[in-house]
Formats: structure tokens, C-alpha cells, sequence
């Protein structure tokens, strides 16, 4: 009881001090020279006189003036200068494809301004060695299978993100291990002359000696085989292929619309459906093809889309699976979630994660079923479980501090990368999640309000990667060191 009462509070407090939000701190990679105007001179009208862009190499200029919001021509107020220049900055550097964007503005006069935009494009091309976990997350790994090296994938990942200089990325996966996967996708978002439109592709194959055929009544999954990791390792019991196509329209710089249409064909051992889980495909047959249509509305205007500490972002998912709308594996959902980032000045942040999810008919197929526990979709302090559901909720909310920020001289690579960043935030968290089957499906942790909190720290440093140290509480008493790890590549 006690404990509960501490997460409670500390959810309060968390939530309260969100609530606060201060001014947009002014960015040092912002740089306006010549004349200052005043107060009374905000509205006078400054003329873009030219557009110059130093630094791509592989880049083509016409992706980068694509996501500026001006062009040669236009005018600009000069009270609006510096948020102008900052949004630009902000919208350049969430391409993702650089590592260092200045913007520097020269007022020549009364009523000229000339922009120069200078860039480090980032290592585009990664053919690099693959060490992949089977479990849900490194914590499970850890925890239930105590660093066992035979649950691992490994192999080659070649990713290239910006294969012909428009923002097209190009993904192949070979791995072999406890699983084998074999992928390729190719994402080109700007594939007409008005860059307002794109389109995706890919496909490949998986096969799996072990897959969770249930969930517990402690909401923990079982698996199949069952019996021992020996038997496991000399047959395949899962193997599935898919391939999928997507429309991407972007028209402006913060809505995108994707459509896109999926089929896979997953078949499972005999035992998992007719022995261990008869409503695993909610049918008596042991392979299944499956279609899926989505379309999907994103909205994005924040400072960094890897690591967000001002704006807002928000999402929702239409999902039809199958062709029917009950029985088997048929599937309507909608899946809507909002992203509020809030910087309270003198390094303080604060922010929500707000997400929600519905499937119908309430009876589901079991690999339908997924809730929270599953990717990124989890409450810190509960990573150990997984909580199916039919309609879930989940919102996070995280006060943060910036500690200290630095750069470690890199002379390796000196053309690419001559120094690597790195900024640590401490913060304290607090999460509230709620996941809804029907009661004969439910386990412990379902159709009841679930909270957790706890403190850590986040490591940023080149090219997005995020280290994450949390140690969590949950209502239940229990805690724990946790560790998560984001990459931009």
C-alpha cells in the first residue's frame, strides 16, 4: 500500500510539473548578421534575396529546399525572423540525413536578406554485422534466459539512407541464428517532380524455432516447444513470407498520408492450434494467409523527430485485416496516439505520450490479440509482462533535465566525423495503462488500471542513439534496473 501511494504521488507530481511550459529557447545554430530591428520595425518586411546551400554532396538541394518553408522571393516579418530561420533548421535536420545544420542570415539592407544553409551530410551506407535478440527486449533476455547467446540472430544489415540523394532508403536483412529472416525494403518518399508524393515496397521470409502460442494468467507468454531449448534449436516451427506496397503523400511539411496494403502467409507447427491454443488463428488450420489494408494520417512539427524536447506529433491508423468482419483472423482497428513536448527553460523539459487502441469484434484470433508489452508500447516498470487486449490505453508522462553536454574529438574518420556528441538528461517518470479483454481471455494484469514510476537517465550521442538507464517501481511492488536502446541507423 505504501508503495502504491509513493507511484501515485510521484504520477502527481510528474503530471503537474508537465503542465508547465516556458518560451522556445533561442538555438546557437541560428546566425543573423547586419542590421537589428526594433520593436516598432517588426513588421517591415524583409525580401529573400537568395537561397545557398554548402555542404551536400550526395544530398540533391532540391530535398533540402523542399522542407523549407520560404522560398527565393518571398518575405519574411522581422519579428518573425528568428522563429522562420529556426523552423527551416528544425525541418532540415529531422530529414534525418544530416549530422550538423547551420543557418545563417545576412540582412543587407532595409529590405534584403540573403540565407546560407550549411550542412554535414551524415554516413549514408551501412553494410555492417548484425547481433539481433529473439526476446522482446534486452531485459527479458537478461532476466528469463540469463544472457543466453544461443537465443540470438546474427548476420548482415545493409542499409543505405539515401540511396540516389532523395531520401530513399534501401534496407536488406540476412540472418541466421535462432531465427532466420531474410528482407529488403525500399522507401523512396519524393518520387514525382513536386516531391509531394512517394512509395514504398518490400517483402521477405521468417522462420522461428520457438513462438509464443499463449499468453499466462500472470501475463507472461508460453512457448512452443515446450519442452527444452535442444529440441527448439532442430526445427523450425514457425515460417511466414510477406510482401507489402504503400503510397506516401506529403504535400505540405508536417501532414503525411500513407496507404499501404500487406499480404503474408504464416504457418505454425500442428500442436500450437489443434493442442495448445485452438484460438490461435481462431480456426482449426495451421497456416493462414493474411491480408492487410491500412491507411495512416501522421502529423509531425517537433525540434528533433529522434528525440523531441519541444512541439507536438500525433498519429491515427485505420487497419482492416482479412477480408471478412468477424470470425478467423478479420480484424477493424483504430489506433490513435499525440505527442506533447514542453521545454520549461533552464534546461528543464517536460512531456505526454498519449496512446489508444480498438479492435473489433472483441473476439479475437491470439495473434491479434497483442496490447502492451510489445515494442515500444510498454509501461517502464512492467517490461516483464506482456498484457493482451482487444482495446488498450496507455499514456506516459517524463520531467527531464539537461545535465551536461559535450563533444569527444574523433579523428578516425575525420571527412565524416571529427567529433562525437553527447548530452545526458536525468528524469523521473510516471506511467498510467489499461488493457481490456474479455474475461475469460484476461490475465492478472487486465481490465484494471495499471501505474508505474521511477528516475534514470537518457545518453544521446551521434546519430540519434539513445541509452537509456531507468529503474522503475510498479503497483505491484516490484522494481527493477531497466536498459533501452534507440539507434538513428
Amino acid at each position: 500500500m505504501i508503495q502504491s501511494k509513493k507511484i501515485l504521488f510521484g504520477i502527481l507530481l510528474t503530471l503537474c510539473c508537465a503542465a508547465l511550459h516556458a518560451q522556445i529557447p533561442l538555438e546557437s545554430n541560428i546566425i543573423i548578421r547586419g542590421k537589428s530591428f526594433s520593436e516598432n520595425d517588426s513588421a517591415t518586411k524583409l525580401f529573400v534575396k537568395q537561397i545557398h546551400i554548402s555542404g551536400a554532396k550526395k544530398t540533391k538541394l532540391y530535398i533540402i529546399l523542399r522542407e523549407i518553408q520560404f522560398k527565393k522571393g518571398d518575405s519574411l516579418l522581422a519579428g518573425n525572423l528568428h522563429e522562420e530561420l529556426l523552423q527551416a533548421r528544425r525541418q532540415i535536420y529531422n530529414t534525418t540525413l544530416f549530422n550538423e545544420v547551420l543557418v545563417e542570415a545576412t540582412i543587407e539592407n532595409d529590405r534584403d536578406i540573403s540565407i546560407e544553409i550549411i550542412i554535414k551530410e551524415r554516413w549514408y551506407l551501412y553494410p555492417v554485422p548484425l547481433f539481433q535478440l529473439v526476446d522482446r527486449n534486452f531485459n527479458v533476455w537478461a532476466k528469463t534466459y540469463k544472457y543466453n547467446f544461443d537465443r540470438v540472430n546474427y548476420g548482415l544489415k545493409f542499409t543505405h539512407n539515401n540511396f540516389s540523394g532523395r531520401k530513399d532508403q534501401l534496407n536488406i536483412n540476412l540472418l541466421n541464428g535462432y531465427s532466420r529472416n531474410f528482407s529488403f525494403s525500399y522507401t523512396a518518399p519524393y518520387s514525382n517532380s513536386a516531391l509531394s508524393e512517394g512509395f514504398t515496397i518490400g517483402g521477405g521470409m521468417t522462420q522461428n524455432r520457438e513462438i509464443a502460442y499463449k499468453t499466462s494468467k500472470n501475463n507472461t507468454q508460453l512457448f512452443y516447444p515446450v519442452d527444452s531449448l535442444s529440441k527448439a534449436q532442430s526445427t523450425f516451427v514457425r515460417s511466414s513470407w510477406y510482401i507489402n506496397a504503400g503510397y506516401i503523400m506529403r504535400k505540405g511539411l508536417f501532414v503525411k498520408h500513407v496507404f499501404s496494403a500487406s499480404y503474408a502467409h504464416l504457418k505454425v507447427s500442428d500442436s500450437v492450434v489443434k493442442k495448445y491454443n485452438p484460438s490461435y488463428f481462431n480456426s482449426p488450420d495451421n497456416s493462414k494467409g493474411i491480408l492487410d489494408l491500412m491507411y495512416s494520417f501522421q502529423y509531425s512539427n517537433v525540434d528533433n523527430v529522434m528525440y523531441a524536447l519541444n512541439g507536438t506529433s500525433a498519429f491515427v491508423a485505420l487497419i482492416k485485416r482479412g477480408l471478412g468482419f468477424s470470425g478467423g483472423i478479420n480484424m477493424t482497428a483504430l489506433e490513435a496516439g499525440v505527442n506533447k513536448y514542453y521545454p520549461l527553460g533552464k534546461h528543464w523539459y517536460s512531456g505526454f505520450q498519449l496512446n489508444g487502441k480498438i479492435k473489433i469484434p472483441f473476439a479475437q484470433a491470439y495473434i491479434n490479440r497483442r496490447g502492451l508489452g510489445y515494442g515500444d508500447s510498454y509501461l517502464r516498470g512492467l517490461e516483464y509482462y506482456v498484457i493482451d487486449g482487444v482495446a488498450t490505453a496507455l499514456l506516459r508522462s517524463s520531467l527531464k533535465k539537461k545535465i551536461i553536454s559535450f563533444s569527444i574529438p574523433f579523428n578516425l574518420f575525420p571527412k565524416v566525423i571529427n567529433k562525437i556528441p553527447v548530452t545526458i538528461f536525468a528524469k523521473t517518470y510516471a506511467d498510467l495503462g489499461y488493457a481490456y479483454l474479455p474475461k475469460s481471455l484476461q490475465g492478472d494484469l487486465n481490465n484494471r488500471l495499471l501505474y508505474t514510476g521511477g528516475f534514470g537517465i537518457d545518453i544521446l550521442t551521434l546519430y540519434d542513439v539513445n541509452l537509456r538507464l531507468e529503474y522503475s517501481f510498479n503497483q505491484y511492488g516490484q522494481n527493477g534496473l531497466f536498459f533501452h536502446a534507440q539507434s538513428g541507423f
